[in-house]
């Protein structure tokens, strides 16, 4: 079943973001205003070592008051590529910049409510550059191995979506024997 939209009007808007209302009607004629959420999307990576672990960033986010391992991932420039976001967003978070990057994982987080794009690389090694550019992003920056993606995740300690589906995603690769 397809929804028909009829319009959208802005609530809300911002640089980062653009808060709507749609007028929607259902296959069967009932109309209503839904809610959403227009931005430009993100791009991130997964970086690893060589010797089975990931770079992750260990962080607290204040929405949720959790604390958390996150991939290195941030918003797209205007007119920046994807993988161009994704590099950026690893050496300004961690100080380290990767190695070349291949597409990983793509995810719309939350596509009921926005149409947020999140494109997920993974690089395979890195160079230490210095310290982060954004001290403010991270507690601390950790190489943690890939197969303690699963504890962590029943942990709590991996809860971002867009985190734990790259993750999971290419834990579950390493399993079966898949390159990524």
């Amino acid at each position: 079943m397809r929804w028909t939209v009829h319009s959208e009007k802005p609530l809300y808007t911002d640089p980062w973001l653009d808060v709507r209302i749609a007028d929607v009607e259902l296959p069967g004629g009932k109309r209503f205003g839904h809610r959403l959420i227009r931005t430009r999307g993100g791009a991130g990576a997964v970086v690893r070592d060589g010797n089975g672990n990931v770079l992750l960033l260990w962080r607290h986010r204040f929405i949720t008051d959790t604390w958390t391992y996150e991939i290195p991932m941030g918003g797209l420039h205007e007119g920046e590529a994807p993988e161009a976001a994704a590099a950026r967003e690893v050496e300004e978070e961690t100080g380290w910049r990767p190695g070349p990057l291949r597409p990983l994982v793509y995810a719309q987080p939350s596509h009921g409510l926005m149409d947020s794009e999140h494109h997920v690389f993974v690089a395979d090694g890195a160079e230490h550059m210095g310290e982060p550019t954004d001290t403010w992003e991270a507690e601390r920056i950790e190489w943690v191995p890939l197969d303690r993606v699963p504890a962590l995740v029943r942990e709590r300690k991996l809860v971002g979506g867009t985190s734990m589906n790259a993750l999971l995603y290419l834990y579950a690769c390493s399993l079966d024997g898949h390159r990524v």
